[in-house]
């Protein structure tokens, strides 16, 4: 059975959008916007009085200084508070684990929190090999190439830990840790280590670059990629601004380019302006931070054409022919 959904948002903007069939996460199309009839979108708070079941799917973020940030969840569930009726049900679907698995919504969330605290120690772990195998000078990607011939080696790689779950989640379950009397301390040096490695990515570019005789003050360094992962439009809590922060720190001149976002965007949440067209040999050194589709289809030549004579190329995750970068995880 067919029931009417109404999709609310505070977002004039992005409720437009989605009227005009347009999707910014790119996650739906046109087509498939115009097929749902059922289907509406406002920013009204009246038209959801004659709604029963409300959904709330608002983020849950950290603050500055890694504690739940629980602002938006607050202000939403007042926003459905004043429009709801005896009987109505609401939900929260911060989680998402299909409560056909727990037992209860304690279940549910511990296990949606744990399930990213897992992934999150195991990129640690990924992170720490790959400082241990540089200064061994060892590729660390083929250490875990070789690794992974066995049936039960967990493929995870090393990078930087991004997004609105994977960086976010280790917090509350240490918050909470911490309030009943326990102080977690893998989970914490995982977040620790990931943490760091923006900065540790900067530091070993520019060792790199003093190596193959560039100045470091003023150095021009371009960075492809900005969101928080490959093939998606979100910005939220992508650690590239770590890197590109830490280089300007050392004087570097850094521009930013990524065929995701709108530089309206990065410049609203990060104050970074993208750059329109990189010149070819304009570059001391490039970073492949995020491996778009689009740059996955270009070749190494592609990638050294930005670059001056000497430039430092670096492979940031690896997916780049082993020996054809410069520098890689």
């Amino acid at each position: 059975m067919k029931r009417r959904v109404i999709g609310f948002d505070i977002n004039t903007t992005r409720v437009q959008q989605l009227r005009d069939g347009v999707d910014v996460t790119q996650e739906v199309s046109l087509e498939e916007l115009a097929e749902v009839s059922q289907l509406s979108f406002t920013t009204e708070l009246e038209g959801l009085c004659e709604c029963s079941v409300f959904i709330i799917t608002v983020p849950t973020p950290i603050d500055e200084f890694k504690a739940p940030d629980l602002t938006p969840l607050i202000k939403a569930s007042k926003t459905v508070g004043q429009v709801l009726k005896a009987g109505d049900i609401v939900i929260g679907d911060g989680f998402q684990i299909r409560p056909r698995f727990a037992s209860s919504i304690r279940v549910a969330e511990a296990a949606k929190v744990i399930e990213n605290t897992q992934r999150d120690v195991n990129i640690a772990l990924m992170n720490e090999l790959a400082m241990i195998f540089r200064r061994m000078n060892i590729d660390t990607h083929e250490v875990l190439a070789a690794a992974g011939t066995k049936w039960n080696f967990l493929p995870f790689k090393p990078g930087l830990v991004g997004g609105h779950c994977i960086g976010v989640d280790p917090y509350y379950l240490t918050h909470k840790a911490q309030a009943i009397g326990y102080h977690p301390e893998i989970i914490l040096a995982g977040r620790r280590v990931n943490d760091g490695m923006g900065p540790h990515v900067a530091a070993e570019l520019v060792k790199k670059m003093i190596k193959a005789g560039h100045t470091v003050a003023h150095a021009r360094v371009l960075v492809l990629g900005f969101t928080f992962k490959e093939n998606c439009p979100d910005l939220r809590n992508t650690r590239v601004i770590d890197v590109v922060r830490e280089l300007k720190e050392f004087g570097c001149s850094v521009d930013v380019s990524d065929p995701w976002v709108s530089s309206e965007e990065t410049e609203r949440e990060y104050g970074v302006a993208l750059t329109e067209a990189a010149s070819n040999g304009d570059y001391d050194a490039l970073i492949l931070a995020v491996p778009h589709r689009e740059y996955l289809g270009m070749t190494t030549g592609d990638f050294r054409a930005y670059l001056k004579q000497g430039g430092v190329l670096f492979d940031l995750k690896g997916v780049l022919p082993l020996g054809a970068a410069d520098l890689r995880l």
